[in-house]
């Protein structure tokens, strides 16, 4: 190619590089095939001399032209029209002409028979096919202008709609943004626009975020190994990809990084308003992000969504095995266990240890930040290792992390779960067993429901509101009195060593007994009766639970 035709190809790249917009319509113009489908054609009896399989390219625009130059003023994508007045009877013209459309990344060149040719010329058609050039002829007269105006009023049909759908788009989800809306609220509203199940995915193709008609969607994330696999087989180079069956993907990222991928599985419908709807939708999840909480990460969310929704039992149970699996925790013969994490202090980044700890242990997990005094984490644990001794190492060294920084923790362990129907209990178990353990720290690493006894099944009962009522009969005069209350305290906890119970109170024996015997005219109960005094302790680990986190 000469360096002329480069320099024309250059400035036609920058052209359209120039108009805002242009490479996301493209898909609302119709293709060559298109053309030759409209009725007016078929009455001119059109032959596909050259390149039939390529009639799938887009037409941007038709042209009509009898200059054998008329290429120069070509910008890639127009479907020439001419009746070859001026190439009749030179061979060497009609090769020309037909590479020079080559340069110009024509879309087509159709050419009407009569005027100059009767039949096919032979030196075109052969060029046609070498160059790649669809090469259509007329075999009847045929009014070049009636079929510009109906393809021009389609394309121009096409764009207005692209345009007023990536109008209505860009002013949605910005407002959606704006407001402060969480992910799911904006990817549920890019769902409806896609008209179908719309999946965040990181560049480990793990789900991030989800949206769309339960019943379809459950079925994409059942078979998300499958699913995830066809999509990184549609990836391109371009910002926006469309596949088959309406599937759009399109690439996620801010100031030069790219994150991840969006991917939507709408209905098949004009390529043009797939792209408008993936770019759209790709801006808007850019800016949220940007926008994102507290520079939180979407794995980061998403993982919390998944733990807390398990931690609640909120997620429904035919939904669990798909959601886990797509979060990329292995699901094949594991045994799930969920651990919570409790510092005695501030630790602003608990999460961020958790999750090295459980890298370096190559320990397939989900850690996320369940409400701002804990982490949970969600173990997938394989069926020939050693849980209990699995547990004990990780637990073991979050406490040697937080150590270093000189901070306590307790850790709380749920049961392990074959099912995953089951871990919405053994979740809860976890959560209350790492309360009482902060309240009563026990002699181990690591705390389970056996290690927090009595103490453990009253804060898993401290909500009750029966459980309050008991609280008042038992211990109600007490409650004004605080002083009596936590000298009560010391004196059970000490197992009724008065020794030990004054020392701790700062008083001597003899006031020490004018104060037990005070509790016990003011609660109408022995201290040696050992059935009042194990109502009594019970009462006070209720009201202590109340109190508590």
């Amino acid at each position: 190619m000469c360096a002329g035709a480069h320099r024309g190809r250059d400035r036609r790249h920058r052209l359209r590089r120039s108009l805002p917009g242009e490479a996301e319509l493209d898909g609302a113009h119709l293709t060559v095939r298109d053309v030759l489908g409209l009725e007016p054609v078929a009455a001119w009896k059109p032959e596909i001399a050259a390149c039939p399989g390529r009639l799938d390219r887009p037409v941007r625009w038709l042209h009509v032209a009898e200059a054998t130059d008329v290429a120069v003023m070509l910008s890639g994508g127009e479907m020439v029209l001419t009746t070859g007045v001026l190439l009749a009877g030179d061979e060497r013209r009609q090769v020309e002409y037909v590479e020079s459309m080559q340069r110009a990344e024509a879309a087509a060149v159709v050419l009407g028979l009569g005027r100059a040719f009767r039949t096919t010329p032979e030196a075109m058609r052969r060029a046609a096919e070498r160059c790649g050039v669809p090469l259509i002829v007329l075999h009847r007269p045929a009014p070049f202008t009636r079929l510009t105006e109906e393809v021009h009023a389609r394309l121009l049909h096409g764009r207005f709609a692209a345009l007023d759908l990536s109008d209505r788009m860009t002013t949605a989800l910005t407002a959606l943004n704006l407001s402060g809306v969480p992910l799911q609220r904006l990817l549920e509203e890019i769902s409806a626009y896609g008209g179908g199940p719309a999946v965040v995915v990181n560049l480990a193709h793990r789900v991030l975020a989800s949206a769309g008609e339960r019943a379809a969607l459950g079925d994409l994330l059942r078979d998300w190994d499958l699913v995830s696999r066809q999509v990184a087989a549609l990836l391109g180079n371009g910002p926006v990809t469309l596949g088959p069956d309406g599937w759009v993907v399109a690439r996620l990222e801010a100031r030069g990084r790219q994150w991840g991928h969006l991917v939507l599985f709408g209905r098949p419908g004009a390529a043009g308003t797939a792209r408008v709807v993936g770019a759209r939708a790709a801006e808007a999840l850019a800016l949220h992000r940007l926008l994102g909480e507290r520079g939180r990460g979407w794995e980061e969310q998403a993982a919390e969504a998944l733990l807390t929704d398990l931690a609640s039992g909120t997620a429904r149970p035919e939904e669990l095995l798909p959601r886990v699996r797509a979060a990329g925790l292995p699901t094949g013969r594991r045994t799930f266990v969920p651990v919570v994490f409790r510092p005695r202090g501030k630790v602003a980044d608990l999460r961020e240890l958790v999750e090295r700890v459980l890298a370096e242990e190559g320990t397939a997990a989900l850690a996320a930040r369940i409400r701002p005094d804990a982490v949970a984490v969600l173990l997938s644990l394989p069926p020939d290792g050693d849980p209990e001794a699995e547990l004990h190492r990780l637990a073991v060294r979050v406490h040697e992390r937080l150590a270093a920084r000189g901070v306590a923790a307790v850790a709380g362990a749920g049961f392990g779960c074959a099912v995953l129907d089951e871990l919405h209990r053994s979740f809860l178990e976890a959560v209350h067993v790492a309360d009482a353990a902060l309240a009563s720290p026990p002699a181990g690493p690591l705390a389970r429901l056996r290690d927090v006894r009595l103490r453990g099944l009253v804060r898993l009962l401290r909500d009750d509101p029966q459980l309050q009522s008991f609280i008042e009969r038992e211990l109600g005069p007490l409650l004004d009195r605080p002083e009596l209350l936590e000298l009560l305290r010391s004196y059970l906890s000490t197992g009724r060593n008065k020794s030990l119970t004054a020392q701790e109170q700062h008083i001597s024996r003899p006031a020490l007994y004018r104060r037990l015997q005070c509790i016990e005219e003011l609660l109408g109960i022995d201290l040696a009766d050992l059935e009042q005094l194990t109502s009594l302790y019970v009462a006070l680990l209720a009201h202590d639970a109340q109190r508590g986190p």
